[in-house]
């Protein structure tokens, strides 16, 4: 059996199961040794090899992301951007956007608005995992997704002081709204989401979210 020994911890193949779920066993790095990694190693990946990993206790979790989710994804800052930047609300992140939730938790929402108040002196962060906690934090749902990971991913951004939540599920086309952990609407393709008290008056169709963008560009191809 997969087991590791640290200084603090023993963590086995069982107890990775019960925290991420069944998830594609590459998605958990193995050196360092599960249990013993730190924000340096996530910073050192992603600068050797372009590779995004979420630190959780320290277990270093690959980040999930196929070309339809990064598409979305791209979308989704892109329409928050458009609204925000003009009204100089604050800042939009999107999918590479590494934060430190708290001391030795790394998350990295595929789109987040923070307000502009989250940014001392009204400046950019320039290190590479920041510490602050967004307004509203977006994820793209993927098959190598599993609901104990995202449970605890929805815990770990409500526990930081994030107010809002969005999981988008590609497939499904809906959006699940969290307000808490505990608190859920579910929207359907033919819903508009809003900002709530995170960023008031901003508004989304989520039928035109989800549209297939080749078939507005070409009456002539077929949406899969």
């Amino acid at each position: 059996m997969f087991q590791v020994e640290s200084p603090s911890s023993t963590i086995t193949l069982v107890d990775l199961t019960q925290r991420f779920g069944a998830m594609p066993a590459w998605r958990i790095r193995t050196i360092p040794v599960p249990g013993t990694a730190t924000e340096s190693d996530v910073a050192e990946i992603e600068a050797r090899e372009n590779r995004l990993c979420e630190l959780v206790d320290g277990v270093l979790v690959e980040k999930d992301m196929g070309y339809l989710e990064s598409c979305l994804a791209v979308e989704l800052v892109r329409v928050l951007a458009n609204f925000v930047k003009p009204r100089k609300l604050g800042i939009v992140s999107g999918e590479a956007g590494l934060m430190r939730l708290f001391p030795g938790l790394v998350r990295i929402p595929d789109a987040a608005f923070a307000r502009r108040e989250k940014f001392p002196q009204g400046c950019m962060p320039r290190e590479p995992v920041p510490s602050f906690v967004p307004d509203l934090a977006a994820e793209i749902l993927s098959e190598g997704n599993t609901s104990q990971e995202m449970s605890r991913k929805l815990a770990d951004y409500f526990d930081a002081g994030v107010r809002l939540v969005w999981y988008f599920d590609p497939r499904q086309r809906t959006v699940q709204v969290f307000t808490d952990p505990d608190t859920v609407q579910l929207l359907q393709e033919d819903n508009t989401l809003t900002g709530g008290d995170a960023l008031p008056g901003f508004t989304l169709s989520l039928r035109e979210f989800f549209r297939d963008p080749l078939a507005e560009q070409d009456d002539q191809i077929t949406p899969c």
